[in-house]
């Protein structure tokens, strides 16, 4: 029986030990091929940022930490600078493991082009985004690849032409509510007030009537809560942490599952519970008997996002994804850019009385406005110039990723000098940095952390430039987005000639989830423009 039992022990023992073999001659023999394959292709390896141990537990650690104090864009600027004084040389692209994976960072303008533009069937956004997404918004045009991708794309176009986009009747009804939580004493001056919060609460009102015809109304509810009146906010509760949720699950790499507890599960219920109402009265409209339709609807109703998506797809699951995928990012980066944008003016008062007076010549006053539509609002040069420079100090999406989906390259970023093209196995993430590429003295000058909107008169940009992504999965909201800011300005300083920060001491800090915003609250104190005969 003893004998009969170490046979069988030495089996087992046998079968482990050769499959560990067969698992490292594999490995081996697919590193050897990778290695003849890039020597082919004239490749090299980019430079590796240290770690303290070999599964990049410390560098997840260090992101962790960075993330906590708020100064993520920061950390990536200090590696660059780090691994740039090691080779004496700046280090545009290199290598960096964390949280048991060896990823790639880059801020090269030509390997950016190549992910997103002439190599764009090489790449993808990879399993790891969808997985981390999933939970929240399912499958649509931010998560998916591919003929899936196309089909979200082909779907969400037609919802973003310019005659959608310019109804700035509804837009004005939002603003309205903004400045009535930002009342005015009677030396003309408001209280302290968390600017950033209403235009947070704002985009949501404008985002949430834009795509399904009916605000949210989380302005008012903010007021009747200050007021001390019964309100239901747990959708903007539930929405936020949400977001929060997903930027932590991206930072786990790999281990992004090991983000999903209760709170989590309980936000996402709220905000699918949402979204479904507005899908379920929608689809409800579509096959109600077209008489009973006409006869309900007003002649003069708006367009609305959901209902026009409703003549294309009748799926509930893909109607909600495809809305909250839209949320998602058309809430966030405008409130974020209008954050950024007021926190700059309140601490550069020239420039907000230089824009102010741009702004009172081309558009009229707060009572008395003219001009106020699509063309003239993009045809305001101090405007654009002013916001493209908010962009490329403060891009709301700070950092992004490229996943290769298959054996491929990168131009550059190999060898001692950098020039040398990089290979990339199949299912190697990419991370780019916007926010440090866009600060790149080699490619900006030597004031390029200077906030000057006069470096855009007469300057072109390329792939040094990207706010809006670039290539074939530029933002499709791009407009829709720099128009909602420019209004919301505009008639910010038509109403008002002066604003003081509160904190103008204060470090600037980074709330980095799927967007970037200032991280502490933009607490400003607000004057009324004296009204104009």
């Amino acid at each position: 029986m003893f004998g009969t039992l170490f046979i069988q022990d030495w089996l087992v023992a046998a079968i482990v030990a050769l499959a560990i073999a067969g698992s490292l001659l594999h490995s081996a023999y697919f590193t050897w091929r990778h290695t003849q394959r890039s020597r082919k292709l004239g490749c090299e390896k980019a430079p590796l940022y240290p770690s303290q141990d070999p599964f990049g537990i410390s560098t997840l650690l260090e992101t962790l930490d960075a993330a906590r104090e708020k100064l993520l864009p920061q950390l990536a600027e200090r590696r660059v600078a780090f691994l740039s004084r090691r080779h004496d040389r700046y280090v545009s692209t290199f290598r960096i493991c964390q949280a048991g994976r060896e990823n790639f960072l880059t801020t090269d303008p030509k390997n950016i082009q190549a992910m997103l533009a002439t190599q764009f069937k090489d790449f993808g956004l990879g399993d790891m985004r969808r997985n981390v997404a999933n939970p929240v918004v399912g499958h649509g045009i931010f998560t998916t690849d591919g003929e899936s991708w196309s089909r979200s794309r082909s779907l969400l176009r037609p919802q973003f032409t310019r005659d959608q986009m310019s109804n700035l009747d509804r837009e004005e009804s939002h603003v309205q509510n903004a400045l009535r939580v930002i009342p005015t004493l009677p030396n003309g001056w408001s209280s302290p007030v968390d600017i950033q919060a209403v235009f947070f609460r704002l985009t949501l009102d404008s985002a949430t009537e834009f795509l399904f015809g009916k605000s949210c109304d989380s302005q008012i509810t903010a007021m009747q809560k200050e007021a001390g009146q019964a309100s239901d906010d747990s959708f903007l509760y539930g929405f936020d942490r949400c977001m929060w949720y997903l930027a932590e699950r991206l930072r786990f790499e790999r281990l992004y599952w090991v983000i999903y507890n209760k709170e989590f599960r309980k936000c996402i219920k709220i905000v699918h519970s949402f979204v479904d109402r507005y899908v379920h009265c929608a689809l409800e409209e579509v096959h109600r008997p077209e008489k009973d339709v006409q006869s309900t609807e007003d002649p003069q109703s708006q367009y609305t996002f959901l209902k026009a998506l409703t003549g294309t797809t009748k799926d509930p699951v893909r109607l909600r994804d495809e809305s909250l995928n839209v949320l998602l990012a058309g809430r966030d980066t405008t409130a974020s850019l209008l954050s950024w944008s007021i926190l700059l003016l309140a601490r550069h008062s020239n420039m907000f009385e230089r824009l102010r007076s741009v702004i009172l010549e081309e558009f009229g006053t707060y009572d008395q406005p003219r001009n106020m539509d699509f063309a003239s609002l993009k045809s305001c040069q101090y405007l654009q110039h002013f916001l493209n420079e908010t962009l490329r100090l403060y891009p709301v999406v700070p950092f992004n990723r490229r996943c290769a989906i298959k054996d491929t390259t990168l131009p550059r970023g190999g060898g001692k000098d950098g020039t040398s093209p990089v290979y990339l196995r199949k299912g190697r993430t990419i991370m780019y940095s916007t926010y440090v590429l866009h600060r790149r003295k080699d490619i900006w000058g030597e004031d390029a952390e200077i906030f000057n909107p006069d470096r855009w008169i007469g300057r072109k940009v390329t792939w040094e430039y990207i706010p809006f992504n670039g290539g074939p999965r530029t933002c499709i909201g791009q407009q829709f987005a720099l128009m909602r800011s420019s209004y919301v300005l505009v008639r910010l300083l038509q109403r008002f000639d002066k604003v003081e920060d509160v904190h103008s001491e204060r470090e600037i800090r980074y709330g980095v989830s799927l967007t970037s915003c200032p991280a502490d609250s933009v607490t400003v104190r607000l004057h009324q423009a004296e009204v104009e005969g």
